[in-house]
């Protein structure tokens, strides 16, 4: 009788131990905010969409971190706290010490927004992938928004500008856009960069009903992804065909070698449409394979089997994050090939390494700043960063000039698409009259550049219009 009482009391200290413990795990359940969903593999949708969210920002965090100082650090955190006049006034003290900060402009002119009626954009670029190409892009975007706020913004509202970063990674690019795409805020976007954080992400703009235009994604098949897709840029097409006809009928080169980037969609397709024109122009592509992402490349050994094969000049067609590789190779061969390049290699990096070694280097770009004389675009750009400023900064403009002038005939994400779309849009920009053709490509060619020597350059070399 004893042990069987003992075992009825055993039992229910038993099920009143998992009452209470189940009693527990639920309180902590609601009360934490977690879910035993959430710490499964797999279900971790809030912790990936905050860590996406961290990557960006109005004003309220600093994203180009080798641009910090005390004040813009005083405006973000003023700013966050919805302070505007004090983070304008920071903002504005940050700049008069560090002018050439495109984070910053972006910031102060979203802080003075912030007060008025305005229309909000965005832009993704590679702050972790690519510092330079990043602040290249950004310094377009802010020269542009800063010249429409000072005329008075667009219909009487104020351009505010959100910064993304997506490390010019496809999958982060994949991320952002679905953030952006949720913000109902926001009414179009400036990027991305490469053409894969492009190419990947551009699925989830055409689903989503939001128009994104990048300003250097040039690989062929981002054409014709969906109608909320366009560029400022021309592709691969425009610049591939006008340097092989240059190389074969001008510099009357015969035999081409080609050192591309497997990893980079932009480098296969501008080698793709390359080597389509050189062939249609007569001319032979070298039969030395030669891949700048290899873990074999070898630069020293690479200009050997190109000479010791035939090859009379050579291509170097890199994915902007590997431009060193290609700076290697040029070293290596020493002038005895003559050098062409993709657009990836008009940057001040390639003058700055390269001095020499790239020196008579010709490759095609979407605009050069003597290439219109009169446009204010140059003179504004010198005048705003104390500087001169490539095409990524141009085509960056054009693309947030497009957007904004789009803007002034509606604000909506669907009226937008059906006016940039429209015969009758065109808008002056930096490199030119921006039109655009119904794959959502920019209706313009590329022009030609060559490496010379030059005393108005700090490296001693500079980018000269053929």
């Amino acid at each position: 009788m004893n042990s069987q009482k003992e075992t009825k009391l055993l039992i229910l200290s038993l099920l009143l131990t998992i009452g209470v413990l189940g009693l527990g795990f639920w309180l902590w359940n609601q009360f934490s905010g977690k879910s035993l969903n959430s710490l499964l593999p797999g279900n971790n949708q809030q912790s990936t969409s905050g860590a996406t969210s961290a990557r960006i920002s109005t004003g309220e965090k600093i994203l180009v971190i080798a641009d910090t100082s005390p004040d813009k650090e005083a405006g973000v955190q003023a700013f966050a706290k919805s302070d505007f006049a004090t983070a304008t006034a920071k903002f504005k003290a940050s700049l008069l010490k560090n002018r050439n900060d495109p984070e910053a402009l972006i910031y102060l002119n979203n802080s003075q927004a912030k007060n008025s009626k305005s229309l909000k954009i965005a832009v993704s670029v590679p702050i972790g992938g690519n510092l330079d190409v990043a602040k290249e892009i950004l310094r377009g975007v802010a020269q542009a928004q800063d010249e429409v706020n000072r005329s008075g913004g667009i219909n009487g509202n104020l351009l505010q500008v959100a910064i993304a970063n997506d490390d010019n990674q496809p999958s982060q690019s994949q991320q952002i856009a679905t953030e952006l795409v949720k913000d109902t805020s926001i009414l179009a976007v400036v990027g991305h960069n490469s053409s894969n954080a492009s190419i990947a992400a551009a699925p989830i703009y055409q689903q989503g009903g939001l128009v994104t235009i990048s300003p250097s994604s040039t690989a062929q098949n981002l054409s014709g992804i969906g109608s909320y897709i366009f560029r400022t840029v021309p592709s691969n097409g425009s610049f591939a065909e006008r340097l092989a006809s240059y190389t074969i009928k001008t510099a009357r080169k015969t035999n081409i070698a080609i050192c591309a980037d497997s990893q980079s969609i932009d480098t296969q397709s501008f080698k793709d449409e390359f080597i389509k024109g050189i062939v249609a122009g007569g001319g032979k592509v070298n039969s030395t394979n030669c891949d700048i992402a290899s873990a074999n490349f070898d630069p020293n050994t690479l200009i050997s089997q190109f000479i010791g094969s035939g090859a009379d000049s050579l291509v170097l067609a890199p994915n902007v994050d590997r431009i060193n590789k290609a700076l290697e190779l040029a070293a290596a061969n020493n002038g005895k090939l003559t050098l062409f390049a993709s657009h990836t290699l008009y940057t001040f990096k390639t003058l700055q390494v390269g001095k020499a070694d790239v020196n008579g280097l010709v490759l095609p770009v979407p605009w050069h700043p003597q290439a219109i004389p009169a446009n204010p675009f140059v003179q504004n750009a010198v005048k705003l960063w104390g500087g001169n400023v490539n095409w990524r900064t141009a085509t960056a403009y054009d693309a947030t000039i497009a957007i904004a002038k789009g803007l002034q005939q509606t604000s909506t994400r669907d009226g937008l698409e059906t006016v940039l779309h429209s015969s009758s849009f065109s808008v002056n920009g930096a490199t030119g009259k921006i039109q655009f053709l119904p794959s959502g490509d920019r209706s313009g060619a590329a022009i030609l550049v060559k490496v010379q020597p030059s005393s108005k350059s700090a490296t001693g070399y500079d980018f000269v219009p053929l």
